[in-house]
């Protein structure tokens, strides 16, 4: 068993150390420890996608996530697919309003069309249009139950003060934002 104390660091950095530490054993168990929400959920996401069992325990503050890697575990499969990385709440460059409709009128475009991307990445300013207030909630709550994976930065939501606003989809990481882009069949970027 190996402890991994990765308190304090800066995302995607809990999630490094976790894999390099699970690629170090066949078989066994690893505890990493974190002490926030977000790097909490980014390490057990990614335990669980390669197969791992994850407990989950705190004490005083600190969140210990035990990881079992047994030797019937297998990484989940990647997914491909087409990605759409959106990285603004607005469409384009020039006046405020005119990208904010063309934004919309593409998500909607978007919701309309097929076949539909698998995944819907959306980083700095772009996490605004997944959270309470955004014009285009319902349309991105539409193609979440169409089976689109809807993912919106955590370092992102964190600073624009939007975290606990989240209205449609899941926090993701750095590591999982470069995974999804590098395992996709196409990426589009708006």
């Amino acid at each position: 068993m190996s402890e991994i104390d990765a308190r304090g660091l800066p995302c995607p950095q809990p999630v490094i150390k976790t894999k390099k530490a699970l690629e170090e054993i066949e078989t066994g168990q690893v505890t990493v420890l974190v002490d926030s929400p977000e790097s909490r959920e980014n390490v057990r996401r990614f335990a669980q996608s390669q197969g791992c069992q994850v407990a989950v325990r705190e004490e005083a503050g600190v969140v210990f996530l035990d990881i079992t890697k047994g030797t019937s575990c297998q990484a989940v499969p990647k997914q491909s697919g087409d990605v759409v990385l959106i990285t603004s709440d607005r469409l384009g460059v020039g006046e405020e309003r005119l990208g904010e409709i063309l934004m919309h009128a593409f998500l909607n475009t978007l919701w309309d069309y097929t076949p539909k991307p698998a995944k819907l990445l959306f980083i700095n300013n772009g996490v605004r249009l997944t959270t309470e207030g955004s014009e285009v909630l319902e349309t991105l709550k539409l193609l979440e139950k169409e089976g689109v994976q809807v993912f919106s930065c955590g370092t992102c939501l964190e600073y624009y003060k939007l975290k606990d606003k989240l209205g449609v989809g899941a926090v993701s990481d750095m590591y999982a934002t470069v995974d999804a882009l590098l395992a996709a069949e196409k990426v589009i970027r708006v």
